[in-house]
Formats: C-alpha cells, structure tokens, sequence
C-alpha cells in the first residue's frame, strides 16, 4: 500500500507491506533531505515500531512516565483501511521507538 507523507522539507513517499503478523515499512524523503540521509552507514535502522491496542493510553503512559517524546500527539496517517496513528521516543542510547497503532 502506496502514499504519501508530510516532511518539514516537503512531501515524502511510503509503502508498507504485510505478510502475516510482519510489516515492512519503506520510505522515501523529499530530495531536499537526501544529503542528510546519504551520510548514514549500511546497516542504519531508522526505527524499530512497536504496534499497540490503544495509542492514546500509551502515549499518556509514556508521557507520564518521563520519556521524550517526538511528537506532541499521536499522528494519524492514511495507511491501511482505516489508516493508523504513530508517535516515537527516544530510547535510552538516542535510538528512535515508534508505537503504532492501526485503526
């Protein structure tokens, strides 16, 4: 499933992709954001996403927990049928965690 995503630097590209209980996510950010991207090493993870029952209880959680959170609400994004909400946090070395939760 093919869409697109906004970006402070423009509008980026995204597919996701399901084969059982695994999902892979591809995306492409706007050209202006490619010198950024190519100084990354092979092997670079960007995130690793977690899905969760209720985005908004784990977002308070988390929040109440004192972790740092990337976003100041949970995203909503057009994927799936119903599309789907996100938010990260950064874990305890910087990595990025993102909780996902389709709707």
């Amino acid at each position: 499933m093919g869409s697109a995503f906004e970006h402070p630097e423009g509008n980026g590209k995204v597919a996701m992709m399901k084969s059982g209980e695994i999902i892979i996510e591809i995306y492409q950010f706007p050209e202006t954001v490619l010198p950024e991207i190519a100084s990354r090493k092979d092997g670079h993870v960007d995130h690793i996403a977690f899905d969760v029952e209720d985005i908004d209880q784990t977002f308070a959680t988390l929040k109440a927990g004192g972790y740092e959170i990337m976003e100041e609400a949970p995203v909503f994004l057009p994927f799936w049928k119903n599309g789907c909400k996100y938010f990260n946090i950064k874990g305890p070395d910087g990595e990025r965690l993102e909780f996902n939760q389709i709707l």
